[in-house]
């Protein structure tokens, strides 16, 4: 597992900028609105079902920048796990902060929609932060902070136990794709905005942990 690190002369980070920008100029122009527009109103009318309302909403909240943080300042205390934190902790900062102001410049409106499923304890709200955007980092929607977010946390966490648990590890993926499913199931996002996020995370975590050495927790420890 330690070849899906990659640096900026790679293909990978080729690959994953390109497809970004593509999906990012396809956002731009709208070409895809209409079509998702009409898939979110169908979404809308799914939702009422109270085990599933409730399951989803406890599932998006888990993407939520003050959770994810936590977690990774946890990891960051602890000896062993260290570098896993720092990392994670610095990829989580530039996520949040880099979608934010992708969305005040690419200003692809949200959804929009009522939420016609069960009342939820705390009502689901955006999480972007970017300075001097007036506000529309929080009205935009792509890409989206949670997939992005949730996909860093999978491939972190997916590098760091692929040692021990080779093929188990992998089941962290889920995570990433239940928290796409999550935001637009909220009316949080587009199906574009999900994944557009999911795109930046992967393309963020790969190279970040590149450069900060994350391939360095499989050396031998020093006595």
């Amino acid at each position: 597992m330690q070849n899906i690190l990659f640096g900026i002369r790679s293909r990978p980070f080729f690959i994953l900028l390109t497809v970004f920008l593509i999906l990012t100029f396809i956002a731009i122009s709208q070409s895809t609105l209409e079509s998702e527009k009409e898939f979110m109103t169908n979404i809308q009318k799914s939702a009422g079902n109270p085990f599933i309302d409730y399951g989803v909403w406890l599932l998006t909240e888990s993407g939520n920048v003050f959770v994810l943080l936590p977690f990774s300042i946890i990891l960051l205390v602890i000896r062993k796990t260290r570098r896993i934190g720092m990392i994670l902790l610095i990829l989580l900062v530039i996520s949040t902060i880099l979608t934010g102001y992708v969305k005040c410049g690419v200003d692809r409106d949200r959804p929009f929609l009522d939420w016609l499923g069960s009342e939820l304890p705390v009502e689901v709200e955006p999480d972007s932060f970017s300075l001097f955007c007036e506000g529309r980092s929080w009205t935009a929607g792509f890409p989206s902070g949670h997939a992005a977010r949730s996909a860093i946390f999978a491939f972190v966490m997916v590098y760091v136990l692929s040692e021990k648990f080779p093929r188990g590890a992998h089941l962290i993926w889920l995570y990433p794709i239940l928290m796409s499913f999550s935001r637009i199931y909220v009316l949080q996002h587009y199906p574009l905005d999900v994944i557009g996020g999911t795109i930046l995370g992967i393309f963020l975590a790969g190279y970040v942990s590149k450069r900060l050495k994350l391939d360095e927790i499989f050396l031998p420890r020093k006595i």
